[in-house]
């Protein structure tokens, strides 16, 4: 949907269309991308929550929109606003993860859909816990998986045959350097972040269950502050799998070039270039929200009940066939 437009010298058609947008965490690094999605769809952000105060980015998108930095007086106001018969539909969540299920639960009371970024919590039993909450409000939660909506992964899923014998043999490699801050943050804390394998690599677990099928096998063959690494077996995939945030590991090449990210998925030695077209993805990702077609609880109940795994089971030797190749002998 678009925003309506009038002729020069008309007044305006008011957009009976328009949805009303809260969003939570408005300061942090992924907060822009809901900003112009919110923006890119026609819609309005009513209210902001974030404890920081350096949030001048909304007035390049809403600069009327009000600006909260406790969670209380926020809430006040989503329930003010739904008495006064004009409620914020949508809470967007941005904040950081462990602040996920607070937020959603605070949107579901006061008569909102929840659109929460990932990690949506960090452990399978509270999405349990929220679809009991759903239940009770009559409101939905709905996640960012943007990694199903990219156009060359799509084609990836469209030309797989998944009735085919064996399983294709698949190297996830994802490297992101990242400065001293990141482990001085809530992002370095287990308890707040979930660790790595979950603040970093559970959209990339979610897509790998989305092509392959059910997980049926998780191994950990590393796991630090900077480095997780270890083997998934699916359906219809043998995966070995790498991430880190210390520039060390990328590979020479991207060192030499002075790039900072890596991104490589080969699927039975082809690699799958989908490095572009990742701007418009959370864009995408809210429209199929608004049109009712967006990604609830169930579909990202693998991918959390997978970095659960990942964070609390013990850390194996990895077996030849299973090593990622990163890993070394």
């Amino acid at each position: 949907m678009t925003p309506q437009t009038a002729s020069p010298g008309q007044t305006p058609a008011p957009n009976t269309d328009q949805k009303r947008f809260g969003l939570t965490g408005v300061s942090g690094y992924i907060a822009p991308r809901h900003l112009k999605a919110i923006q890119d769809t026609g819609n309005v952000l009513s209210a902001a929550l974030d404890p920081f105060d350096s949030v001048g980015i909304m007035d390049s998108y809403f600069p009327d929109a009000e600006f909260f930095t406790q969670p209380e007086i926020f809430e006040r106001y989503l329930y003010d606003a739904r008495r006064r018969g004009h409620p914020v539909e949508y809470l967007g969540i941005c904040s950081p993860n462990y602040l996920h299920d607070p937020h959603i639960r605070m949107a579901l009371r006061a008569g909102a859909d929840a659109l929460c970024e990932k990690p949506i919590v960090l452990n399978p039993g509270d999405i349990t816990a929220l679809k009991e909450v759903e239940e009770e409000t009559g409101r939905r939660v709905w996640t960012i998986l943007q990694l199903r909506a990219h156009a060359a992964l799509v084609q990836v899923k469209a030309g797989l045959n998944p009735s085919a014998g064996g399983k294709a043999e698949v190297d996830l490699s994802y490297m992101t350097s990242r400065g001293t801050w990141y482990l001085r943050s809530w992002k370095g804390r287990v308890d707040q972040s979930g660790g790595l394998a979950t603040n970093i690599g559970v959209h990339f677990f979610d897509m790998l269950a989305w092509l392959f099928g059910d997980i049926e096998r998780v191994e950990v063959h590393q796991r630090s502050e900077t480095v997780c690494a270890g083997y998934l077996e699916l359906e219809r995939a043998r995966v070995r799998w790498f991430l880190s945030i210390d520039p060390r590991y990328l590979p020479q090449e991207q060192q030499a070039r002075g790039q900072r990210t890596y991104r490589s998925i080969t699927i039975d030695g082809q690699e799958i270039e989908f490095s572009e077209g990742f701007t418009d993805l959370h864009t995408e990702v809210y429209r199929r929200t608004l049109a009712g077609q967006g990604f609830g609880l169930d579909d990202t109940y693998q991918a959390i009940a997978t970095v659960a795994q990942i964070r609390n089971q013990p850390v194996v030797s990895a077996a030849p066939d299973t090593r990622h190749r990163f890993l070394g002998a």
